[in-house]
């Protein structure tokens, strides 16, 4: 079982990429793994980066010789906060922390109507539901997902059906990565945690990464943090 935080940080880092590769191949947009860094030569879908470096080594090289910098926008996750892209054009877009909670701890309670997405129009619901009502956003997640083993959408429905809260779970590296964690209606994010924690697997450890109010509420929930991370956008 991974328990110092070094080992939980690894394992995070790489569990994130896994599940940047499972985006982008939903989208038809399979990227590559190198020693040192993942990438992508086409542009990814919304919000997700063209590079993640993937050890603490990784070099400006390792994240901009793989992708398309032939218009704007190209993004890079550095996972330890090492790299200095400014010179290469780019910005620091936010920082973030990443996140870990062993396994074996307690599991908050659930509310009721908590469950995994099962169909696409589950989905298409939960993608409403997370985009804030945006249908363009909400195409980001496609029904590919939900044949993919490692990925479990997770979702908290109200009583007339709407959904109140979810969360995306990745299993890799030997953790669950936990990401999308959103509420609606006005709903505590410890709803959203409740239920992610509960459908992940007891026996591994849970990581994702946080900042701001969402970083406090993962705290709340037993996480704590192990490393830093930065997000660069090709301006």
């Amino acid at each position: 079982m991974i328990t110092d935080a070094a080992t939980l940080l690894d394992a995070a880092v790489r569990n994130n990429a896994d599940w940047c590769e499972t985006m982008c191949r939903a989208h038809g947009l399979p990227g590559a793994f190198g020693p040192r860094a993942w990438s992508n030569p086409r542009r990814t879908p919304l919000y997700y980066p063209d590079a993640v470096t993937l050890t603490a080594d990784a070099s400006a090289e390792d994240v901009l010789t793989g992708i398309d910098r032939t218009t704007p926008g190209a993004s890079v996750k550095d996972s330890h906060a090492r790299l200095d892209l400014a010179a290469a054009g780019f910005r620091p877009l936010f920082d973030a922390q990443w996140i870990a909670r062993p396994a074996g701890r307690p599991v908050p309670p659930v509310t009721a109507g908590s469950r995994p997405v099962r169909t696409p129009a589950e989905l298409a619901a939960w993608a409403l539901a997370w985009s804030g009502g945006d249908a363009d956003e909400a195409a980001l997640f496609r029904p590919g997902l939900l044949a993919d083993p490692a990925t479990t959408i997770v979702a908290t429905y109200a009583a007339d059906g709407r959904v109140l809260a979810g969360a995306v779970l990745t299993d890799s590296a030997g953790v669950t990565g936990v990401s999308n964690v959103f509420t609606t209606d006005g709903v505590p994010l410890s709803t959203a945690w409740a239920a992610a924690l509960a459908t992940a697997a007891p026996d591994r450890p849970v990581v994702g990464y946080e900042s701001g109010d969402d970083l406090d509420a993962a705290l709340a929930e037993g996480f704590e943090t192990v490393g830093t991370l930065t997000v660069w956008l090709d301006a």
